[in-house]
């Protein structure tokens, strides 16, 4: 993926986050007749929007003309990333309730069903007649009028973002008061805070401080948190790499490494798979295990679709293909293994998750601290220098001579012959 194709990416965020917002609006303008400036941010964005239109303009021209498939997949991302959002807003703010859930199908409820495929029609309509229209248009916009209006506009965005953030960490029903009184004295924190407080109340109906009552004792990784993720991912990336490996083994014949790293059996697409389970099905836990299994069956399917265009378009690699395989949706994944998603969900909803969530919480807290950040310090190096290495031995055949110290450390301690042995069935794209 070069710079131009990173640069309209951020473009498209930034327009698609904006027209959700003004859909919402416009929604709670007519349902509630008020105007409520909806989302986590102050300025008119909502990014779970415009991340989902990312992932739609990555995916779906891929799927041309299979109408139905693409809405299904529209379905999928749209639904997945307004959990994710809606999960990291609860991460962002813990000490905050922010008034119940919203109506989503995967909240198991009827009206979600009917809510999220009205916002998956509208998504993919827009998609199929507006899209279009603004590819034409941002075609006759300068680059440089292009790069500027990207930076500009992520650097107000972080801006705000930190003013939400420390709102919300800074206290809710009670610290708001206190802020009143302290703007009265003239305090600049003190009126800029209570005002965003002020308008979170009006975005989220209901939100309101969790007592240290309602908090309770300690527990570590309580509930879906960053700590629990954390481990979820670690051990099911590690468990993940040993099914795969014997899978292979045992029905293909060929056994070779599946691991997504240069150090440790771990495999991050089964480790983010189990994360994207575990905050997306979290709400359909107790309905049927045939929900579960529709519900996984449409998100592991698009999941790993994802994978593989991601690691083709950042890396310029395939790691799988299933092409030779019939029912498959442009080789990245298939309806068998679109089965197997599904099976995998209800296994995982309602078995492993629960009792590796009590194992979790079982450890100690500060151990349990210390061990998780010492745990992403570790595979974020691990990552990154994995990327590093397959990124140099993609741009070898062209540029043989390194061109500094770090990639001739690359060419000397990952050379091509470790790198295909590590990774055998990996196909460089041309």
């Amino acid at each position: 993926m070069n710079m131009t194709q990173l640069l309209d990416l951020g473009l498209y965020l930034l327009i698609y986050s904006f027209l959700g917002w003004c859909a919402e609006v416009l929604y709670y303008a007519l349902a509630r007749r008020r105007f409520y400036n909806r989302g986590f941010l102050t300025m008119p964005f909502l990014l779970s929007y415009g991340a989902a239109f990312d992932l739609m303009i990555l995916t779906l021209p891929a799927l041309t003309g299979r109408y139905w498939l693409q809405f299904l997949f529209t379905l999928a991302i749209v639904s997945v990333s307004e959990s994710m959002a809606d999960h990291l807003n609860r991460q962002l703010g813990p000490g905050v309730d922010w008034g119940g859930k919203r109506d989503r199908v995967l909240g198991g409820s009827a009206r979600g069903l009917i809510y999220s495929l009205a916002v998956a029609a509208g998504c993919y309509v827009i998609y199929l007649v507006v899209h279009p229209l603004l590819l034409a248009l941002l075609a006759l916009v300068p680059e440089l009028l292009k790069m500027a209006a990207v930076l500009v506009l992520f650097t107000l965005m972080a801006a705000d973002f930190g003013g939400v953030l420390y709102t919300l960490r800074t206290g809710g029903a009670r610290a708001y008061e206190r802020r009143e009184a302290e703007s009265s004295e003239g305090r600049i924190a003190g009126r800029i805070t209570a005002s965003l407080w002020r308008r979170l109340q009006k975005a989220y109906p209901g939100i309101r401080e969790i007592t240290p009552e309602e908090q309770g004792s300690y527990t570590f990784a309580r509930g879906i948190c960053l700590d629990k993720l954390v481990w979820v991912f670690l051990t099911s990336a590690l468990l993940g790499d040993i099914i795969e490996t014997f899978w292979c083994g045992l029905v293909n014949g060929q056994w070779m490494n599946r691991s997504s790293v240069l150090y440790g059996p771990f495999s991050f697409v089964w480790g983010l798979g189990a994360v994207v389970l575990t905050v997306s099905l979290q709400g359909l836990a107790h309905r049927d295990s045939f929900f579960v299994f529709a519900a996984g069956f449409v998100i592991g399917g698009t999941y790993e679709y994802l994978c593989s265009v991601f690691t083709e378009l950042v890396f310029g690699t395939v790691f799988w293909d299933y092409s030779h395989m019939p029912l498959n949706i442009g080789g990245r994944t298939n309806v068998l293994f679109c089965f197997f998603w599904g099976v995998l969900a209800v296994i995982w909803i309602k078995g492993i998750y629960p009792v590796m969530s009590r194992a979790i919480e079982a450890v100690p807290a500060l151990p349990g601290k210390v061990m998780t950040w010492a745990v992403v310090g570790l595979m974020v190096c691990n990552a990154l220098l994995t990327s590093a290495a397959m990124l140099r031995y993609g741009a070898r055949p062209l540029q043989p001579e390194p061109s500094g110290a770090f990639e001739a450390f690359l060419d000397q301690q990952y050379d091509d012959g470790l790198i295909e042995s590590r990774w055998p069935n990996m196909i460089v794209m041309q």
